[in-house]
């Protein structure tokens, strides 16, 4: 006979009555800040979410959600989307203030950092679609190191939405933006600037005129780009 053990769930508990030790026992758990970073970023259904953290199993993310709602920080609605309350959307400078302090303090970036996934997703979602010409625009994305699986990439903007392509969709090409996978993800963090990846070569961009133009207009970059970074230490 075969007797069923029960799952218990790691949680760490401090015993201490401080408000920041409460707090931590629900935020400072694995992947719960950025499954928080991923709703506050507008990401309501499963899937969607999934797509911000893309490393992470579905079996944990189920957990992450279902202990955010029995928080009572998020909720889930009948047609299975998960919302903030008053209480979640209470955390959005918190988390805001995290990622301008790690884009100031921690800048280094590790190769294991780097995901093509997670940076498409990104980028897709701030497209800034007021900014398109009418119609169509499709953007085609080389990561020139990355493996073959997830080197090509497509994105067809239009002004109703972005959605991503990992095949070629078959349509005309507006611009293709030919990279390593660090360059784009260091322009999107603000590391480095357009022109600056360009002119060193690590940046080759193939487009029409109108679109060379529009590129930095329509791929708008994270809300951390603008972070100011602590000026470099000269030893006298």
């Amino acid at each position: 006979m075969v007797v069923a053990r029960p799952i218990f769930r790691r949680v760490t508990v401090y015993g201490q009555f401080c408000p920041v030790a409460k707090a931590a026992e629900l935020l400072d758990q694995r992947w719960m800040l950025l499954v928080l970073r991923e709703l506050l970023a507008g990401s309501q259904h499963f899937n969607e979410i999934r797509r911000g953290v893309p490393k992470m199993s579905p079996t944990l993310l189920s957990q992450r959600l279902r202990e955010l709602v029995r928080a009572g920080v998020a909720e889930r609605t009948p047609d299975k989307r998960y919302t903030l309350t008053p209480a979640g959307k209470e955390l959005a400078p918190i988390i805001e203030a995290l990622g301008a302090w790690g884009t100031r303090w921690v800048p280094a970036l590790g190769d294991p950092d780097l995901d093509p996934h997670l940076l498409v997703w990104d980028i897709h979602r701030s497209v800034n679609i007021t900014a398109l010409p009418p119609g169509r625009t499709v953007l085609h994305l080389i990561f020139r190191d990355a493996p073959p699986a997830t080197r090509y990439w497509w994105l067809v903007m239009t002004r109703d939405g972005t959605e991503i392509c990992d095949f070629d969709p078959g349509y005309e090409i507006a611009a293709t933006l030919d990279t390593t996978l660090r360059t784009l993800t260091e322009i999107w963090r603000g590391d480095i600037g357009w022109t600056q990846a360009q002119n060193s070569g690590v940046l080759q961009v193939a487009a029409t005129p109108a679109a060379h133009r529009g590129l930095p207009t329509w791929l708008q970059l994270s809300k951390f780009a603008g972070t100011p970074r602590p000026l470099p230490v000269h030893s006298g």
